[in-house]
């Protein structure tokens, strides 16, 4: 009987060919999850908002177009301090190309991500935090949303209130911000980073000198790192291997979308008030099932005035997470009925008023005892009140003495010119008896 013999394939064959293949393969430049596909060497764009005669935000004297700049330049450094990338400004000066001009300028380096440096600022001067905007279509909606929880996290841990990632349309249901739509006309994804706002108090303290604009542009540069999975053989950052939020691409992401409609509800219920003690105490809920509530504020005067705006406890523009009520202790002016409003604002800057509380009383602090008044028997005496009056008691009685020695040197005084004066007239007498 014939045998047929079959030669067996080397055992090495395999993993060579494996080992050949990731070698001549391109390596494809990624963070785990990372939705986006990019090639072996990510190009980047940066670019500094507003520029030449656009200055953007001027309020509290600064200059925002100067401050993109400045940090744009840093997350640039920042950047190229990575392997395998490639990094562009599109503008490195003073000047102001169109955003259609910034547009194809990424076009025509073949980037893949467009990052957009701003600082912000609002009509009411009461907005505070930071905050990306996101193109409105998918996959370019999920991209940035992968982006900006990096980015925002960045923030987070900066010590900066997050205001969420975000969308916004047009009249046209286009993507409102020219430089989101013009780079997706050109298919490029972009985003717009908002750091913090410049003409609010709280977060003005972020922003205020160049090292706090360059630290920005540090924090920025390490969320793309973290976006793209680059490392630098340089600084010795690994982030090829970093995990990031996972998303589905096939659809955008429910919390950027535009909320349109304020909070479902905002109740108050009286819990406590102190008259004297100029306190009014409540508890305050709220809720919004399409948005994260941010802020809220509240009115004494039944609406016609309001406070600065305060962080709602528990709030979380990433996850959408929020506490569903806050305890409100208020400071009440003296001689005032107060009537209590509390507001709720969303993610989008929406907001639903509470009812009215109105105190039945008016709030008259209590009267202090005047200092002047008696100890009441057997009440200890403080020992600041036993310091000064010993104090007082020795003044007196110095006094007293100095009056007392005036007086003893003033008849001493008095008794030496008189003896003086005697002498005189027996010296004269002794004169005149010689002379008859």
């Amino acid at each position: 009987m014939n045998k047929v013999f079959m030669m067996q394939k080397p055992s090495f064959i395999l993993p060579v060919l494996v080992f050949l293949a990731l070698v001549c393969l391109p390596v494809k430049a990624g963070a785990v999850n990372r939705i986006q596909p990019v090639g072996e060497v990510p190009v980047i764009i940066i670019d500094p908002g507003h520029g030449g005669e656009n200055l953007g935000t001027t309020d509290n004297d600064h200059l925002e177009k100067q401050m993109n700049l400045i940090t744009a330049k840093a997350m640039y450094e920042a950047l190229c301090q990575y392997d395998n990338v490639e990094v562009y400004l599109t503008r490195t000066e003073d000047s102001e190309p169109t955003l259609k001009e910034r547009a194809q300028f990424a076009a025509d380096k073949n980037a893949d991500f467009v990052f957009s440096i701003h600082y912000n600022a609002s009509e009411n001067h009461q907005l505070f935090g930071s905050e990306l905007w996101v193109p409105l279509q998918e996959p370019f909606n999920n991209y940035g949303y992968q982006f900006g929880c990096e980015y925002l996290e960045l923030m987070r841990q900066n010590g900066l209130f997050l205001r969420g990632i975000k969308t916004r349309r047009n009249s046209k249901g286009l993507d409102y911000y020219g430089i989101i739509r013009e780079c997706a006309s050109l298919n490029i994804p972009a985003v717009i980073l908002e750091h913090c706002h410049v003409d609010e108090a709280h977060d003005e303290a972020f922003c205020a000198t160049e090292e706090d604009l360059v630290r920005f542009g540090l924090q920025d540069a390490e969320a793309v790192a973290r976006y793209f999975g680059l490392k630098s053989s340089i600084s010795g950052a690994d982030y090829s291997e970093y995990a990031l939020v996972s998303c589905d691409p096939s659809a955008p992401v429910v919390r950027t979308l535009p909320d349109l409609t304020a909070p479902d509800f905002c109740r108050l219920e009286f819990v406590d008030a102190d008259m004297e003690m100029l306190t009014l105490k409540v508890s305050v809920s709220a809720q919004d099932k399409d948005s994260t509530l941010l802020y809220y504020d509240f009115s004494l005067d039944g609406g016609q005035t309001f406070s600065a705006r305060f962080p709602w406890p528990g709030s979380d523009a990433l996850t959408g997470a929020y506490d569903p009520s806050l305890t409100l202790t208020v400071s009440v002016p003296d001689g005032i009925q107060p009537k209590l409003i509390v507001r709720a604002y969303n993610g989008f800057d929406l907001f639903t008023q509470s009812n009215v509380y109105e105190s039945p009383e008016v709030f008259i602090a209590a009267k202090n005892e005047p200092s002047e008044e008696k100890a009441l028997p057997g009440a200890p005496v403080p020992i600041e009140s036993i310091a000064q009056v010993t104090d007082e008691n020795n003044l007196f009685h110095s006094e007293q003495l100095m009056i007392v020695v005036f007086l003893v040197l003033t008849i001493l005084a008095s008794l030496l010119i008189l003896w003086m004066f005697a002498r005189y007239l027996v010296s004269e007498g002794s004169k005149s008896s010689k002379q008859q």
